[in-house]
């Protein structure tokens, strides 16, 4: 979820790094195929009436509130932070603490499956609400089909519509620094230091190999979906297409995710499981060390191709330690079963020697010739 720090659209946020192409722990997957909201709105709530007198009497009562269902008389929104084709997401707050919140049109169309997509949903968020790590966006609850929800006016929302009349609603922590993406953009100029990379990429990694370690694949790990608290921790958020990971990869296809962190095998439509979340990590901990965008002058027909057929890979610079760039190749392995589990992962980052420097050298601080020496930056 977008913070208010992102309201302002920033033009090299259109660029290819930031435009989307597309379980429980103890050994037990549980089978669910969507955490993906953009398919609530076409069909949760479809079978909330029945031509059934016994279903119309029942409709009356009102069901007993889930685990993770909110209180909405708790729940508060003031504006908007963010619009998209399937919701809108709104700063507010819940129980007195500050949130993000998704409200989601159900729309009236969609096929009358809602009693399946809703045992599976609800199976899907008592997984999901359980979650609980420091480098995770904390999912608070939701609420479906309800009409009950507080909207500020269309007016002061800046909508141009009048607000439905159903919707879902999801309720997250807000995270007020802004995206990853918006920050390494800021920091185009000036690099990060090495201790600042190799901390903001534990961050990612450790949060990812919790995920992991839960079953649940993200499928869109860009540095446009991590959030940044103040003090610069990092969360993992928007899991609008993540998914519980099932047993039979034979299961999870499809190409999901944002084409210049896509995975190959992602990218040709082929079974993929949690390891098109260590490459995506690889394209981010270079966008992370070079504070650029991958791919940034290749159109999206040459990266798809490229990538695929001719080992495409963002280019490491020189002065970027060698113990860092290691990590981004074994990542981004074409192979999938040769890039190392996340948790592998976070244990090479943290054996990274930062004390002698090695950031990457802003353009207008590098002196020397590169035939004698590797520069190293702060």
């Amino acid at each position: 979820m977008a913070s208010e720090a992102d309201r302002s659209a920033d033009p090299k946020l259109g660029g290819v790094g930031s435009k989307s192409a597309g379980g429980g722990g103890g050994g037990q997957y549980f089978r669910a195929d969507t955490l993906d909201f953009k398919k609530w709105d076409l069909h949760m709530g479809q079978g909330s009436s029945s031509t059934s007198g016994a279903a119309v009497k029942s409709s009356s009562k009102k069901s007993p509130m889930q685990e993770w269902e909110i209180d909405l008389s708790k729940l508060d929104m003031n504006h908007v932070l963010a619009r998209g084709t399937y919701g809108t997401v709104y700063r507010g707050v819940y129980a007195g603490q500050q949130v993000a919140v998704k409200v989601l049109d159900w729309g009236e169309d969609g096929v009358s499956t809602a009693d399946d997509l809703r045992a599976s949903f609800e199976q899907e968020v008592v997984v999901w609400q359980k979650l609980d790590h420091p480098n995770v966006t904390k999912f608070i609850g939701a609420s479906m089909g309800t009409s009950d929800l507080k909207l500020p006016p269309s007016s002061d929302s800046g909508g141009s519509g009048a607000h439905p009349a159903k919707a879902c609603c999801v309720v997250v922590e807000y995270v007020a620094g802004g995206t990853l993406k918006k920050f390494l953009i800021k920091k185009y100029r000036s690099k990060l230091p090495i201790k600042d990379v190799i901390q903001l990429a534990l961050d990612l990694a450790r949060g990812l190999s919790y995920l992991h370690s839960k079953a649940i694949v993200h499928r869109d790990v860009k540095t446009e979906n991590m959030l940044l608290e103040t003090n610069k921790t990092l969360k993992i958020a928007d899991f609008g297409v993540a998914r519980v990971e099932a047993q039979n990869p034979q299961d999870m296809t499809g190409e999901t995710g944002t084409l210049g962190y896509m995975a190959p095998e992602v990218l040709e439509g082929k079974p993929y499981n949690r390891k098109c979340d260590v490459y995506s990590f690889g394209v981010c901990l270079w966008e992370i060390y070079c504070c650029d965008m991958p791919y940034a002058d290749t159109s999206f027909a040459e990266i798809s191709h490229a990538v695929v057929h001719k080992n495409l890979r963002p280019e490491i610079p020189k002065c970027c330690p060698q113990a860092v760039a290691n990590i981004m190749k074994r990542c981004w392995d074409p192979n999938p079963d040769k890039r190392p589990e996340m948790e592998e992962v976070v244990k090479l980052l943290e054996a990274v020697d930062t004390s002698k420097g090695g950031g990457m050298i802003p353009p207008d601080k590098f002196q020397g010739c590169l035939c004698f020496f590797k520069p190293r930056g702060p």
